[in-house]
């Protein structure tokens, strides 16, 4: 059977997400936000799912503020962040590109990113572009560190780090990242050529599995639906929902 790039990472993610009691995504990552749905049903409802502004998929009375409470309370399992720049230490920016503050380049800003990184234990760094543009050796503005100094109270972290070409799982104690698989299609050295920053890897890195059948039949058929609540044009697109 085959499958699209797109449901491919949401299958990578989705098996990252397994076991983790609340997830909460923002409406502006599809992926991601396929994935937490696809494992809320591969779980059979026992995984919480709170997409942001969604009309149906979150029971938020004060929104982001008290998705921040309830992280400081652990009661978020796992998030997702990205960055214009992502580093081999995990470090973020969502600011821009050069000089602090006269930048060449400016995005939308880190607002929360920061507090989030630190509380949630599982956080999930996706970025669907793989090149040193975007994986660099140091982030130009730090919006959220991969790592903190000894002594700082930190339940959270970086916990991998997907993209197109492959998966990384990140080492708090090293502050480094390691790859652990290689996308179907793609190869070490395209990895290699295209990440700015040193990682570590087996002698012999795994293809990524494949999605099952039965997962693509699933976010083919009822899954695309709910996906298209708070994703309408991806579903669209994805599936022609």
């Amino acid at each position: 059977m085959g499958y699209s790039s797109e449901e491919l990472l949401i299958c990578v993610i989705a098996r990252l997400l397994e076991g983790v009691d609340h997830i909460a995504v923002g409406v502006s990552s599809p992926i991601p936000g396929s994935a937490a749905l696809l494992q809320r049903a591969l779980s059979d409802g026992a995984t919480r799912v709170t997409v942001l502004n969604s009309r149906h998929l979150q029971a938020l009375n004060d929104g982001v503020t008290e998705l921040f409470d309830m992280a400081a309370q652990g009661r978020i399992g796992a998030f997702f962040l990205s960055g214009g720049q992502i580093d081999g230490s995990g470090n973020i920016n969502l600011v821009g590109v050069g000089d602090y503050p006269q930048m060449k380049v400016r995005w939308s800003g880190s607002f929360g990113s920061a507090l989030l990184y630190y509380l949630v234990p599982k956080v999930i760094l996706f970025r669907d572009e793989h090149t040193r543009r975007t994986m660099v050796e140091k982030v130009d503005f730090i919006s959220a560190p991969g790592t903190s100094e000894e002594g700082i109270h930190r339940p959270g972290g970086p916990h991998a780090l997907v993209t197109n070409l492959c998966v990384f799982s990140f080492d708090k104690a090293k502050a480094r990242f390691c790859l652990e698989t290689i996308h179907p299609g793609h190869t070490l050295e395209e990895v290699l050529d295209n990440t700015g920053f040193e990682f570590d890897r087996p002698d012999t890195v795994p293809q990524t599995p494949v999605p099952e059948p039965e997962r693509l039949n699933l976010l083919r058929g009822s899954l695309a639906q709910h996906v298209a609540d708070p994703y309408p044009k991806f579903a669209a697109r994805v599936w022609g929902v």
